[in-house]
């Protein structure tokens, strides 16, 4: 899944694709790259992010997504709390719902994916963007993000969504601590005892810059694709990434030596 950041703040590239030709230039070089789905997205949820109105969220991403729908063959999806900007989103073309609170924030956003056969990506957050790295503490940090995600799939089962248009998300960075964000990778396998496609986003993530000696966000590359590779070995189907060639070829080198495919590279 490759980011498309519409937004003028967003931690790793905000500002350089707030511009729609621009957006739509990234976007079909990221397919030509080998992404999988773009993932577009028009409000920074960076730790102590304000949110922005449903309007200009919209002004955003639908011209990005209209202009991107019947050009490119990979799916677009939408990344947003707001049922509204979804809808509008998915007539313009998207098929995906990105809700990084996991139907928390918009009791409407639950029949929105219903009513429009939806995919859709339940993240765990703890707290919202603007508050949700002050501080955050766990009992036991995998199973109360378990049992949260559990919940978020009882409301769209409630909604109407169907088992096979769910995906989940640990949320790595919303809400966690450097030493949480850590555990849930290596625990990553035991998320996939709820059933569900895994999708995990560390891309550039200051974490993992903490571990390389505090690199800025242009120079997490490497630490970027190391935690990649953990995530496919320990059961993410889908990563969320901004560098899609890189990555990708990441991703072909974990599926080898984990799925044995020895034919196909003899």
């Amino acid at each position: 899944m490759g980011v498309i950041n519409v937004t003028p703040d967003s931690f790793s590239d905000g500002g350089r694709y707030l511009e729609p030709a621009r957006a739509v230039d990234h976007a079909i070089r990221m397919v030509a790259e080998g992404v999988d789905i773009l993932d577009i997205g028009g409000e920074s949820t960076r730790p102590g992010s304000e949110p922005v109105s449903v309007e200009e969220e919209l002004s955003r991403t639908i011209p990005v997504i209209e202009q991107l729908a019947s050009t490119i063959p990979v799916p677009i999806s939408i990344d947003t709390c707001k049922a509204e900007v979804a809808r509008r989103a998915l007539e313009a073309g998207a098929s995906i719902i990105n809700d990084i609170s996991g139907f928390r924030f918009d009791p409407d956003m639950p029949a929105v994916a219903a009513q429009y056969k939806a995919g859709i990506c339940l993240m765990h957050l703890r707290g919202t963007p603007l508050d949700m790295q002050l501080n955050p503490s766990y009992e036991a940090v995998i199973p109360e993000i378990m049992d949260y995600l559990r919940e978020s799939i009882a409301i769209a089962h409630a909604a109407g969504v169907a088992d096979s248009h769910i995906m989940l998300d640990p949320g790595i960075g919303f809400g966690k601590t450097f030493e949480q964000n850590l555990l849930i990778l290596n625990r990553l396998d035991e998320f996939t005892a709820l059933g569900y496609p895994l999708l995990v986003g560390v891309s550039r993530k200051t974490f993992l810059g903490k571990i390389i000696g505090n690199a800025p966000v242009t120079e997490r590359l490497e630490a970027t694709a190391a935690a990649v590779a953990i995530s496919v070995y320990n059961g993410a189907g889908i990563v969320r990434v901004h560098d899609v060639r890189e990555i990708s070829r990441t991703v072909r080198v974990v599926d080898a030596i984990k799925l044995e495919q020895i034919g196909e590279y003899s």
